[in-house]
């Protein structure tokens, strides 16, 4: 995140800030060169910043459940990018991480 400024440095934040408020336990790390956080040692949710869009990754499962809603944004395999140009979809983001959080809480019971 350090390498951004302004703007773009401050929607980072609110990723950050949206997923620690969903997800409070998660392990906070960097994989793959981003931010990235874990719940019970699996994979989470990932983010990064990039010149005209912030990438969100909340793989293996949580772009299929919420397909219908991702549409509207470019996607590649288990990645969607939210263009800077655009508002972050913060209500849609909060519900990713929350089915995650789900799905992997469900998952280790």
């Amino acid at each position: 995140m350090d390498q951004f400024d302004g703007e773009i440095k401050k929607r980072l934040e609110v990723m950050r800030v949206l997923i620690r408020s969903q997800a409070p336990h998660a392990q906070e790390s960097i994989a793959y060169g981003m931010p990235s956080y874990k719940l019970g040692g699996k994979p989470l949710v990932y983010f990064a910043g990039y010149l005209h869009h912030i990438g969100f990754y909340a793989t293996p499962n949580g772009h299929e459940a919420f397909a219908k809603e991702f549409a509207q944004y470019k996607q590649g395999k288990g990645s969607v990018q939210l263009p800077h140009d655009q508002p972050l979809p913060v209500n849609l983001i909060k519900r990713v991480i929350a089915y995650r959080v789900t799905q992997l809480t469900e998952s280790s019971s």
